[in-house]
């Protein structure tokens, strides 16, 4: 499980490295391809909602009975995390007024893109600095193959779906260099 989730952190950065492109060319006064911005923003939000939320939920849980000390590392994680997804929301509702041609200040959409992508590598980091440490301390395998199989399907999954749904997105995504472990 633990590959797994290094894996699910590998596709997730390969998709905020598509966000900045489309940042980078917005932050040079450039118009992205919004529709592409919206399926990598849909993306991530099913995503969480699918994978993410659960697996937090059951190994959160988990992890407080066996570890109460992590208490203050999780809750952390879990507010960081509630932060990310608000703010994916209000990029989300943002790019659906761009796509129906309303006015949005793209300057403003353009640093609201940033601070979330620069929000969501620190979460990335710190669940992969802070967390992984414990579910490896503290779970053995059977303990995390459990887990596995209470968990949706994993970004993989999801990957391939996201391959036959978004084939331009998919291209791109095959195109993003692979992330720094």
């Amino acid at each position: 499980m633990l590959t797994q989730l290094r894996r699910d952190h590998a596709n997730m950065a390969r998709m905020l490295h598509v966000l900045q492109l489309k940042q980078k060319t917005l932050s040079t006064g450039e118009r992205p391809n919004f529709q592409l911005v919206r399926e990598v923003v849909d993306y991530i939000l099913d995503y969480m909602e699918g994978f993410t939320l659960p697996l937090e939920r059951i190994c959160t849980e988990r992890l407080q009975e066996k570890a109460p000390e992590s208490g203050e590392v999780t809750e952390q994680l879990a507010k960081d995390y509630r932060g990310l997804r608000e703010r994916l929301k209000r990029l989300s509702g943002d790019i659906d007024m761009i796509l129906m041609d309303a006015i949005v200040p793209m300057d403003r959409f353009s640093d609201d893109l940033r601070a979330y992508l620069e929000s969501h590598r620190a979460y990335l980091r710190d669940e992969r600095e802070l967390l992984f440490p414990l579910i490896q301390q503290h779970f053995d395998e059977q303990e995390l193959l459990h887990f596995a199989e209470l968990l949706p399907e994993g970004a993989t999954a999801q990957l391939e779906r996201l391959q036959e749904a978004y084939p331009e997105l998919y291209a791109e995504l095959r195109e993003a260099p692979a992330p720094m472990a």
